[in-house]
């Protein structure tokens, strides 16, 4: 195997906890030596050791004069864990490969000192632009301390996500709505507005299951409520399967809010704008709450709202092998929209991928705040 396979194993590792590990990043470690895999981890949740700790414990004494393959730079800083860079240096290791350095201020870059000082050789790049964008959302939330926002769009060819008489089951295919839950397992927050609530009565829940791991992450579920429409009886409401935030204004009755609270949900009030919840105080807010990525579900105006104040870091558009036409069908972004096209929040495209009849683009906002950019350094 060539060093790049040994990388690409490292970030599989790190990709089966993909989610479970907020707020610390995903990360996979590979150790070799003679041309042998002596030990793998991965980072499993928060507060449980690092991903180099498990395949050191793995190597055991076979460690020494080995190479680590890391797909992010080796903690220096005691947290809920010692430093893992310490803990090479002690296991004498002769070579760690690095993907990325760490944007985490406690880190970046000292991690990768205190190997060099204990004469361990260090190299820092090999697939980082993969290694990025396994923790983009942590990424951001380090550089710019904002949630990653996250937009799916689900909708036919023409971009509709209903019919003219509203019927939108199923526009898309399985493939495509299992691929929907693995996300919604991916992100801290699942956010719809209250017309998704009043219409669908979703559970908001993830219903997959996923390789190596016994039960499914869920995401926080949130809604945004500027008047406080949200029934008690909403599964949203009544389900305990996670927690649920309620985003809503000074519009709301305060006796709405206590029987809330009552049951279990979170409320929060943040200034209003024409009305509606104040988009950048709803995301402060949020961050503030702990919540450090957010998966957009919501409807055609709440997906008009984002897109419409260029909030949108990253875009998952599955599009189904429908055409449905009509001036009255819905479309899947709505708000207020554009009067030129230089005004477009402009897109750079990362991959196309086609199953069963569908297809799936992914997409970023090319201008998004806290974008890792020094892949190559």
């Amino acid at each position: 195997m060539e060093p790049v396979d040994y990388m690409k194993k490292a970030l599989s590792l790190a990709k089966i906890a993909a989610g479970y590990t907020s707020p610390n990043p995903a990360v996979g470690c590979v150790i070799v030596k003679d041309g042998r895999i002596i030990g793998t981890g991965y980072h499993r949740k928060a507060g449980t050791p690092h991903a180099e700790v498990w395949a050191l414990r793995e190597a055991g004494d076979q460690a020494e004069g080995s190479t680590v393959y890391v797909t992010l730079e080796p903690c220096a800083h005691y947290g809920r864990t010692p430093p893992c860079a310490k803990a090479l240096a002690e296991k004498k290791v002769a070579k760690v490969v690095i993907a990325m350095l760490d944007p985490n201020p406690l880190v970046a870059g000292k991690g990768a000192a205190i190997l060099r000082k204990a004469g361990i050789k260090v190299e820092i790049g090999l697939l980082s632009r993969e290694a990025a964008q396994l923790n983009e959302a942590f990424i951001k939330w380090m550089m710019v301390k904002q949630p990653f926002i996250v937009a799916k769009l689900a909708q036919s060819l023409d971009g509709r996500i209903a019919s003219r008489t509203g019927k939108s089951q199923w526009i898309t295919n399985n493939w495509a709505r299992r691929y929907g839950h693995y996300l919604r397992s991916v992100y801290d927050g699942i956010l719809v507005g209250i017309n998704t609530i009043l219409l669908d009565n979703p559970m908001l829940t993830c219903r997959i299951d996923r390789e190596g791991q016994e039960a499914p992450h869920q995401p926080v579920r949130i809604v945004l409520d500027s008047q406080g429409r949200i029934p008690l009886t909403a599964r949203v409401v009544m389900d305990q399967t996670t927690s649920t935030i309620v985003v809503t204004t000074e519009q709301c009755p305060s006796e709405k809010k206590t029987a809330l609270e009552k049951a279990g949900v979170q409320v929060l009030i943040v200034p209003q704008r024409e009305g509606h919840v104040d988009l950048p105080s709803a995301l402060e807010a949020l961050g503030q709450a702990g919540i450090q990525s957010l998966l957009i579900e919501g409807g055609s105006a709440v997906q008009g709202s984002f897109f419409d104040a260029h909030m949108v870091d990253k875009i998952y558009a599955f599009l189904g092998n429908k055409v449905l036409g009509g001036k009255d069908a819905l479309s899947s972004v709505s708000g207020i929209g554009v009067d030129g096209l230089d005004e477009c929040m402009p897109l750079t495209y990362d991959s196309v991928e086609l199953n069963d009849g569908n297809i799936l683009i992914t997409a970023y906002n090319a201008e998004r705040k806290g974008a890792y950019v020094h892949w190559n350094h």
